[in-house]
C-alpha cells in the first residue's frame, strides 16, 4: 500500500516534474495550447515562459498502452488531469503486476471491431459493439477492462431497467457482456476466472403463452395474400419451417423442383449473390409438399428476370442490382425489407390476430413434432441442441390435452356419484348461543 500512497502523493503534489513512471509505463500531465504562439509589439514570438499567460490551453493526460499506442485525454483543470493520471497509473501498475496488458474500454471496442469483423455475423458484431458502448457510456470509455467488477455490471443492468427495458432484454445484455469479457480473458487483458458476469443471476422472466398458427387460421392468412410472391412466400415458411434470413437468402439453385426439396447451405460471394452463413453453420435438406412446389413454380414464371434470389420482388431487385453494380451494397444489409410489417398487414386483413413471421416457423416445427421423432425434427429445424427444440418449439396441442384427459379418466374408472345430502358431506352442528349480559 506504501507504493500506492507515494504514487498518489507524487501525482497530486508534484508541480515541476508532473510525470509518474512505474515499471517503464508513465502517465504524464501536460498543457495543450489551443492558439498559435503570440507575438509582442515588435513582431517577435513571445518567450515560452509567457505562453501560459497569453495563450489559451487545456490540460492533457497522456500515456502509452501495452501495444505501444499513444493515448490522451483532455481536461479543463490541472487537478482533474492529475487525478485521472493517478487512477490510470494505478490501473497500469495492477495490470503489469498481474502479467496483463492494460486496455481501456475504448481500445477494446476498437480492437474487437477489427478482430471480429468477418468472423461472426454482421448483426452479432453490431450487437457486441452496441452493448459495449452502453457499458462504456456508464463507466467511462477510459475505464480499464480488468477493473470492471460485479457491482459495475449490476449497476449497468439497473440503469438499463430504469429506461423501461424488458427483463429478457436486460438478460440478453448480460449474456453479450459475458462473452466479451471471456474474449478479454483469452486476449490477456484480464486474469482467468475474473469475468464479472459469471455467477450473476439472471432476472426471472415469466413465460408467455404463444399460440401457433393452426391450418384453418393459416388458410385465412393465405387467402389474404395479395399476389403470387406472398402466396409462395407464406406457404414456403409454413411448410418448411425455415428462418426469415434463410428465406431471404434462398436462391433458385437451392430449390430442386424434381425431388421437391429445399437446400439450406452456406453461400460464397459471387456476382449478385452475397456471402451468407446459416445460423447453425451446417447444410440441411428439407422436403417440400407438392402444393408448395406448385406455388414456387408459379412465382418463378413472373419473378424478376436475372434475379438469383427466390423471394425478391421487382422493385427491390432493381434497387439491389443498382447498388451492387455501383459497389454501394453494404455487408450484412437486409436483402428484402419490410416483410414483417407487410405480413402483419395481411394478418389484419384476414382477421386472424397478431402473428409474426417466426410464428410460421414455430407452427411448422410443432406440426412436425406431432408425427416425427424428436431427433428428426431437430435436424429439419436446424437446431444444434435438441433442448432448443424441446423448450421453444414443442407446444402442447388441444388433441394432446384430450389424450391426457382420456388417459386419466380410464385410469380412474367409474366412481359412484355421492349423495349431496350425505351426512359426511353435509355435516353441520347446532350453533352455540350464549346469553347476553344485562
Amino acid at each position: 500500500m506504501g507504493a500506492y500512497f507515494n504514487l498518489g502523493a507524487c501525482v497530486l503534489s508534484a508541480q515541476r516534474d508532473r510525470r509518474c513512471v512505474i515499471a517503464g509505463k508513465k502517465v504524464g500531465v501536460y498543457r495543450r495550447y489551443l492558439e498559435p504562439v503570440p507575438v509582442d509589439l515588435s513582431g517577435q514570438l513571445l518567450a515560452k515562459s509567457d505562453w501560459p499567460k497569453k495563450r489559451s490551453f487545456c490540460w492533457v493526460a497522456r500515456w502509452i498502452c501495452g501495444e505501444g499506442k499513444r493515448h490522451s485525454r483532455s481536461f479543463r483543470t490541472k487537478g482533474q488531469a492529475q487525478l485521472f493520471a493517478a487512477q490510470k497509473q494505478i490501473h497500469i501498475q495492477d495490470a503489469l503486476a498481474a502479467g496483463l496488458t492494460e486496455i481501456s474500454l475504448r481500445d477494446f471496442h476498437t480492437e474487437h471491431r477489427a478482430l471480429t469483423d468477418g468472423n461472426v455475423a454482421a448483426r452479432t458484431l453490431s450487437l457486441h459493439l452496441a452493448t459495449l458502448k452502453l457499458l462504456a457510456g456508464l463507466l467511462g470509455w477510459e475505464r480499464s477492462m480488468h477493473t470492471v467488477g460485479v457491482r459495475d455490471i449490476e449497476r449497468f443492468r439497473a440503469s438499463r431497467l430504469q429506461t423501461g427495458l424488458a427483463a429478457a432484454t436486460a438478460n440478453k445484455d448480460i449474456t453479450v457482456l459475458k462473452r466479451l469479457f471471456n474474449l478479454a480473458i483469452l486476449r490477456g487483458y484480464m486474469p482467468k476466472a475474473t469475468n464479472p458476469c459469471v455467477g450473476l443471476p439472471k432476472l426471472r422472466v415469466g413465460s408467455v403463452r404463444k399460440e401457433i398458427i393452426r391450418p384453418e387460421v393459416f388458410a385465412g392468412i393465405y387467402s389474404a395474400g395479395p399476389d403470387a410472391f406472398w402466396r409462395a412466400f407464406l406457404v414456403t415458411l409454413y411448410t418448411s419451417g425455415i428462418r426469415l434470413r434463410e428465406a431471404t437468402n434462398l436462391t433458385w439453385c437451392d430449390l430442386d423442383f424434381l425431388t421437391c426439396r429445399l437446400h439450406i447451405s452456406r453461400k460464397k460471394s459471387a456476382g449478385l449473390v452475397q456471402a451468407w452463413t446459416p445460423k447453425d453453420h451446417e447444410m440441411r435438406l428439407i422436403p417440400l409438399p407438392g402444393q408448395t412446389v406448385d406455388l414456387l413454380t408459379a412465382w418463378q414464371s413472373v419473378a424478376p428476370e436475372g434475379c438469383p434470389y427466390v423471394f425478391m420482388e421487382q422493385a427491390r431487385w432493381d434497387y439491389y442490382h443498382r447498388q451492387v453494380e455501383k459497389g454501394r451494397w453494404r455487408d450484412g444489409q437486409d436483402l428484402v425489407n419490410n416483410l414483417l410489417r407487410r405480413f402483419k398487414t395481411i394478418c389484419r386483413t384476414a382477421g386472424s390476430g397478431e402473428y409474426t413471421l417466426h410464428d410460421m416457423r414455430r407452427s411448422c416445427i410443432t406440426n412436425w413434432a406431432g408425427q416425427l421423432p424428436i431427433h428428426v425434427v431437430q435436424q429439419l429445424a436446424g437446431h444444434s441442441d435438441i433442448r432448443t427444440t424441446q423448450k421453444y418449439y414443442l407446444l402442447v396441442q388441444p388433441q394432446d390435452l384430450q389424450k391426457a384427459r382420456a388417459i386419466q379418466a380410464s385410469l380412474l374408472g367409474p366412481i359412484p356419484a355421492a349423495d349431496i345430502t350425505h351426512p359426511i358431506v353435509t355435516y353441520s352442528r347446532r350453533k352455540r348461543r350464549f346469553p347476553k349480559s344485562a
